[in-house]
């Protein structure tokens, strides 16, 4: 999962910051905030990985039709957060909009796991709402267990970020398990009710993962978040203080010419990290149907549902994470990192090259196609893997150090809204991903839609390496 998950807002200083006591030198409220975080993940990614299953499989919807749908859904996903944290800035601050968060995504999955056509419908509207309220918010608890300066901030983010992650992975295990194991479906035929009931399951167990964070925040917050998280009635009006009655003058300042260019900048940037994402999110739409159908999901004399293989990406960035920081460490040491610019460059090829193991994965698919069958796991599952693998390679390079990007490059006192702007490239991303793996279905062969995914990358990334002496000009100040 993607790091720009765990940007920080601002919402005014905290009125106290549990740091006197640490962990692992770091303040006792992020490792709370860790197992929330997780926990809402896990709601989130869980229910993610059987969506188009279930829309497909129990729903009988075209394939079309379902990748379309996911394309929506994890759009809003994306986009709510942009207005829950305003929400939470001005009206109803961090605390309260967080325990509201998570009481509506509960319910969204509680909702999904009544087997209707209104409940699902609502179910996905009440989780994309709720995660709105939910996930600006608590990254910004974490930034606020943080003096400005302190220098543990990065690490801390860096830590939080893997309890992104490590959610993603269970949440996939688990909730794939539910609604997908013979084991469960087979209970359910044992006890006389309609074996499709287990993806009601899967979804009723991304709810009680949500529950399980929400619980344990409202334990544990006056103990170990005193004060973070409230809304706080700043003095500084008097003084002129960013972030008080005169911050629209500023925010409404013009820009000076060099700030201008650096705007620019940016947004040719998120304009071609927008090809980044939407091939990465087939994850969830194409690639998942992929693995359902032809993929050989078996491991010696075991079976394992289709969509644990939405765990991979998650792994990887566990695994990979700390490894990638060490090599920027070390080039950096002998004065041989790579630009941001040029990362990212990077990162494009990278997942471009990830999809050569699609198309050698696709070809058997195609064979498979040719014979008329359903479905027939005739495709290795080392392929897919890989691709998995060379993805969160590139995400590496793509999505901290963009993130990164936009605080160094960005106007002072645009920064906010241009991080929101990113977000905007992640939604606008997830819904292009949707439509592409829409008409993807409607091709005549799988190795011709793969192929498109990496021309698009390789494309785009020729075209930013091409762009790379306009973008330093552009950014020469802040350089």
């Amino acid at each position: 999962m993607t790091p720009n998950q765990a940007t920080t807002a601002s919402s005014g200083p905290a009125t106290a910051r549990p740091d006197d006591h640490t962990i692992l030198g770091h303040p006792r409220g992020l490792g709370l905030l860790f197992f929330v975080e997780m926990w809402e993940r896990f709601s989130y990614y869980g229910m993610r990985a059987i969506l188009v299953l279930y829309v497909v499989h129990v729903l009988r919807w075209r394939d079309a039709d379902a990748d379309s749908l996911y394309g929506w859904y994890t759009m809003g996903a994306f986009l709510t957060p942009l207005f829950g944290g305003y929400l939470a800035d001005r009206f109803i601050g961090t605390r309260r909009s967080l325990v509201i968060g998570g009481i509506v995504i509960a319910l969204g999955h509680f909702v999904l796991a009544v087997e209707s056509m209104t409940t699902f419908y609502i179910g996905l509207v009440l989780v994309a709402v709720g995660t709105g309220f939910f996930k600006p918010n608590v990254s910004t608890m974490v930034g606020q267990l943080y003096r400005p300066g302190d220098p543990r901030r990065d690490a801390g983010f860096t830590i939080f970020y893997m309890g992104i992650n490590s959610g993603a992975v269970l949440g996939t295990l688990v909730c794939g398990a539910l609604a997908q194991s013979p084991a469960v479906q087979g209970a359910l035929v044992a006890a006389g009710i309609d074996p499709s009931r287990a993806w009601s399951w899967g979804f009723g167990a991304a709810g009680v993962g949500m529950l399980m964070g929400l619980t344990l925040y409202l334990w544990l917050r006056e103990r170990y978040l005193p004060g973070i998280g409230l809304r706080t009635v700043s003095s500084a009006a008097s003084t002129g203080s960013p972030g008080t009655s005169d911050r629209p003058a500023q925010f409404a300042a013009a820009l000076s010419r060099e700030e201008w260019m650096r705007v620019v900048a940016l947004l040719l940037m998120f304009f071609f990290v927008v090809f980044f994402w939407t091939v990465y999110e087939q994850a969830g739409s194409s690639l998942n149907l992929f693995a359902d159908r032809y993929v050989d999901l078996h491991v010696g004399g075991w079976s394992f549902p289709s969509s644990w293989f939405q765990s991979a990406q998650p792994l990887f960035v566990i695994l990979l994470a700390p490894l990638a920081a060490e090599v920027w460490r070390r080039l950096l040491a002998r004065n041989r990192e790579p630009s941001t610019r040029l990362k990212m460059v990077l990162g494009l090829a990278t997942i471009g090259f990830g999809c050569v193991f699609l198309i050698v994965a696709g070809r058997g698919a195609d064979a498979c196609v040719a014979t008329r069958a359903a479905s027939c796991a005739v495709t290795n599952p080392a392929w897919l893997t890989l691709f998995y693998l060379f993805s969160v390679l590139g995400e590496l390079c793509v999505s901290p150090v963009g993130l990164s990007y936009v605080t160094k490059v960005a106007p002072a006192r645009y920064v906010g809204f241009l991080m929101g702007a990113w977000f905007l490239t992640n939604a606008t991303a997830n819904k292009l991903a949707g439509w592409l793996a829409a008409r993807g279905s409607e091709l005549p062969s799988h190795v011709e839609f793969f192929s498109i995914l990496l021309v698009i990358e390789l494309v785009a990334a020729a075209l930013l390496l091409l762009c790379i002496p306009w973008l330093k000009r552009l950014t020469a100040g802040a350089d």
